[in-house]
């Protein structure tokens, strides 16, 4: 016998989406634009790798939608945080500070530099990292060292950068967090993988940071297949960037002459071509899947136990992910809701694993992750798609 909140919860979804029966997954892409015609442009071109005219006009589209100076295609989302890692000087041994809620490539990019993911907690407001409880802790475990750099005073390791996550679309508390690693010369790094088309304060996400990290993967508001950009206001970063994704080549017109260890993370052509029909497309996206958020939150404003998230009051967030979390006192019925929700065809899930319980990452330096252990137990997310 289910409880009465399993099924009122089922029923409220059902009524939201108009579920006829048929399956419906957390979230899908749409293409219902120019993606058929402007992929067989790229294929007559005989320019499907990662030159051609597609990948300058996806970055091109990029900038102006978010107002970055500068775009830079990489072929997924975490090869364009380990490159934005490399670009600002992680080294083997740092550091680098990584919300304890967040999907793994976050912390498998630190770790790919060599260096070592430092999980901090989040805050229930924006479920991204808390400024208020990381300064807390950063008085009590760092250092500033005469030549400007923190320091952890436990392990003797350079803290290097901070990769703030917007949870699911929503932004962090960039201001009070810029503030904060401002005054222990931490880099920040945004992972906004997640919120493409979210605007903290008015100023897109991705801008707010040194630099900006979008993934494109086939259950993102915009998708090339697979697909990942930094965006960047400086410049020379750009530049670095864009010659260590196409593995460290000295332009010339013949000659092959690399300078220093580079990658080969440039995003194919193909998958550009596809982006630049979604991003015609992502004001309406965007608008549908607020849309869907709202009638979301409309039903679920009266229903006792449980509550459906919404953006901070200083933020439009393109609502990638919608979340419910439960009372507290209903956690325990959390893996029952998502049993019943998927055997009646829905798909629902819970949040990541914390990365500090995961086998790789359980011996990293961490803070109290008091608030991400109590909300991972409460959050489940809910069919997301911008045609629902």
């Amino acid at each position: 016998m289910k409880t009465r909140l399993e099924t009122l919860i089922l029923e409220k979804i059902k009524k939201v989406i108009k579920h006829n029966g048929i399956y419906v997954p957390l979230h899908h892409p749409m293409f219902n634009g120019n993606e058929k015609r402007y992929l067989i442009e790229c294929v007559e071109s005989n320019f499907v790798s990662s030159v051609g005219e597609f990948v300058d006009r996806f970055e091109k589209m990029l900038e102006e939608f978010t107002g970055a100076k500068k775009a830079v295609l990489c072929v997924n989302g975490t090869a364009a945080l380990h490159i934005s890692l490399k670009v600002i000087g992680v080294e083997l041994g740092d550091e680098v500070l990584v919300p304890a809620m967040t999907f793994v490539a976050t912390a498998n990019a630190v770790s790919y530099c060599g260096a070592i993911p430092h999980f901090v907690d989040i805050e229930e407001k924006t479920l991204g990292v808390d400024p208020k409880k990381l300064e807390v802790y950063l008085e009590e475990i760092a250092e500033i060292r005469e030549n400007n750099e923190c320091v952890n005073k436990a392990t003797r390791r350079r803290i290097k950068a901070i990769l703030p996550m917007h949870t699911f679309g929503h932004p962090v508390n960039m201001d009070r967090l810029n503030e904060v690693c401002k005054k222990y010369n931490i880099v920040v790094i945004e992972d906004a993988a997640e919120s493409l088309g979210s605007l903290y304060k008015g100023i897109h996400t991705g801008r707010l940071g040194r630099l900006g990290v979008f993934s494109f993967n086939g259950n993102k508001i915009v998708t090339t297949g697979g697909g990942g950009a930094v965006i960047t206001d400086d410049e020379d970063l750009a530049v670095l960037l864009k010659h260590l994704t196409t593995t460290a080549k000295v332009p010339h017109p013949w000659e092959f002459y690399h300078d220093r260890i580079g990658y080969n993370y440039r995003m194919p052509a193909l998958n550009a071509a596809l982006g630049c029909a979604q991003m015609e497309k992502l004001p309406e996206f965007i608008e549908k899947k607020r849309s869907l958020a709202k009638r979301y939150a409309e039903a679920f404003s009266d229903l006792e136990g449980v509550r459906f998230f919404t953006e901070p009051d200083f933020a439009r967030s393109n609502y990638w992910l919608n979340t419910l979390i439960l009372d507290k006192r209903w956690a325990h019925l959390r893996d029952e809701i998502l049993k019943l929700t998927n055997e009646n065809g829905i798909m629902t899930r819970p949040v990541w694993t914390l990365l500090h319980k995961l086998p790789m990452y359980r011996h990293c330096p961490k803070m109290d992750l008091d608030c991400a252990e109590d909300l991972t137990s409460r959050i489940i997310n809910i069919p997301s798609s911008a045609d629902l």
